[in-house]
């Protein structure tokens, strides 16, 4: 299976809500680093890892299948 087979594949409930985790964590992160005030260094890079750690999040969630769902060899 391609990983644009795989990207259009149903999602398992359980990845769809850690997909929704990892966006909201990402959206969190975005929004601490473009604050308009200043900002202490370690608000500003847990900020950096909050979107990092939420786009692997994301994206690792949207591409998981369910075993019966992967077709080998086709």
């Amino acid at each position: 299976m391609n990983i644009v087979k795989r990207a259009k594949a149903p999602t398992p409930k359980f990845f769809k809500v850690l997909r929704n985790i990892g966006l909201v964590l990402a959206t969190v992160g975005g929004t601490i680093m473009a604050a308009p005030v200043a900002l202490p260094i370690v608000i500003s890079a847990a900020g950096g890892y909050l979107v990092v750690a939420g786009g692997v999040l994301s994206a690792v969630s949207q591409l998981t299948t369910t075993e019966s769902e992967i077709h080998v060899g086709k």
